[in-house]
């Protein structure tokens, strides 16, 4: 199946038909986060996304190899550990449990090996000397040791720009250590911070190094797929694939795929405009999955406005999903819908289609009748959890959020207005409803029972 599987690869700009290099497994390295912040909701697009696209392998019958670093060493770190008094990597420590909580309540699957810098000094120090002695790594006296972009003729290949273009660009700050003012930092020698001995003096590593390092060191010098934000491509992979194929005279990884930016009302995504908006503060109002649902209604190398709007556009969805699967019960063995199976799978295999994909299985889902077509809700059902969606029960989906009442306050006071109906006080009872429903809690009255819903 994998076999008709396109991909958009960034470093050729074009759909190609992938190919593992291993026949059924899929070698994956992913660019992580660097831990000293809580997560934002452009983390969460990217790492939703890779969730999904590394689900859908296995459930294609693959065997994935997944890598997701944890840049542990970073001045941002530094400086924010420095700020709270505190060595950094305590400091980081800090943030990493924070992630794995925010990633956890998302449904983000962990990777097979989640590599820190702090534990691969020296793998990164090994790289170094090895493209030091092939005469890509410099220092004058006692400066940093930088990577000489020149005398790697395919620099800029991933961002399809030459090295000319790409510096115009960006904007430097004059370094007379350097040859070109493109070449970046492989070891930093500083005795600020966090340090670590090395050949070249007590320092850390430069940014780039660490992903080339640890993806060989688990992948090989040549794996199938490495990914990450689109904010990542150029400089950081474009430095990346420089310094590897030049530490190894191998290809690298085979595809590179990028997943679009997030923007807050299409404004840019910043503390300084307040529109900083973490994992955190969704979860406040709205179930991890209505999230998860929200950036799979968008192509995943498209960019993507958050809204509102947009969330309450998922969670209309996602309700009638839930709500079409309750009294449902699903034998544990039935005989799947091949062909809804099969439509479903065509379309992530041109290049994870997801938007396709919800779109056709909102109009499977209104085709279904409940008491004759359980074989065809177990394939939904099937579908939907590969999507990491549908996995909570129903009640825990329509009552999640914040609320200023407790279960036993609501559950009282649906007694008192079941008591007040029972009296014929319907004034009451209205008033009671109205009062919940202030409080964004919805009454649905069902066979002479009523439960209740977060609005």
């Amino acid at each position: 199946l994998h076999l008709k599987m396109k991909i958009f690869n960034s470093l050729t700009g074009k759909k190609e038909t992938f190919r593992s290099k291993i026949n059924k497994e899929v070698s994956i390295y992913i660019c992580g986060l660097t831990p000293y912040d809580d997560v934002h909701i452009g983390h969460a697009r990217t790492f939703v996304n890779f969730d999904v696209i590394v689900k859908f392998f296995k459930f294609l019958g693959l065997k994935v190899r997944y890598v997701r670093n944890i840049t542990d060493v970073d001045d941002k770190i530094i400086n924010r550990a420095k700020e709270e008094g505190i060595p950094a990597l305590d400091f980081s420590k800090k943030y990493i449990k924070e992630m794995h909580d925010d990633f956890s309540s998302l449904g983000i699957e962990s990777p097979d090996v989640e590599p820190k810098v702090s534990d691969h000094i020296d793998e990164i120090i090994s790289m170094i000397q090895s493209l030091e002695e092939k005469g890509y790594a410099y220092r004058k006296k006692e400066s940093d040791v930088f990577f000489d972009v020149q005398k790697f003729k395919e620099y800029g290949k991933l961002s399809n720009r030459s090295l000319e273009q790409l510096t115009a660009a960006e904007r430097t700050i004059v370094d007379l250590n350097k040859k070109h003012k493109a070449d970046f930092v492989l070891w930093k020698v500083d005795t600020d911070g966090i340090t670590w001995p090395s050949p070249w003096g007590k320092g850390r590593p430069g940014w780039h190094i660490e992903c080339s390092a640890m993806s060989i060191k688990y992948l090989g010098e040549e794996f199938d797929i490495h990914g990450g934000g689109l904010d990542l491509k150029f400089p950081h992979h474009e430095n990346e694939i420089a310094q590897a194929e030049c530490a190894t005279d191998k290809k690298f990884a085979s595809l590179w795929m990028h997943t679009g930016p997030l923007r807050i009302d299409d404004k840019k995504m910043s503390k300084f405009l307040k529109n900083f908006i973490t994992v955190k503060d969704i979860l406040k109002n709205f179930h991890p999955e209505v999230l998860r649902l929200f950036f799979l209604l968008t192509h995943y190398r498209s960019p993507i406005s958050y809204s509102i709007d947009g969330l309450e556009k998922a969670k209309r969805i996602l309700d009638k999903l839930y709500t079409a699967f309750s009294d449902i019960k699903i034998p544990r063995t039935f005989s799947e819908d091949k062909s809804f199976k099969q439509l479903f799978i065509s379309s992530l295999n041109d290049d994870f289609n997801t938007p396709k994909a919800i779109t056709q299985i909102q109009a499977y889902a209104k085709t279904l009748e409940k008491k004759i077509e359980i074989e065809k809700f177990g394939t939904l059902k099937l579908i939907l959890n590969s999507l990491g969606l549908l996995i909570d029960k129903e009640d825990n989906y329509f009552k999640f959020g914040e609320l200023t009442l407790s279960d036993e306050e609501i559950e009282k006071l649906i007694e008192e207005r079941n008591q007040a109906r029972n009296n014929k006080d319907f004034v009451t009872a209205d008033n009671i409803r109205e009062e919940l429903l202030e409080k964004g809690i919805v009454l649905e009255d069902l066979d002479k029972k009523t439960i209740w819903k977060k609005n």
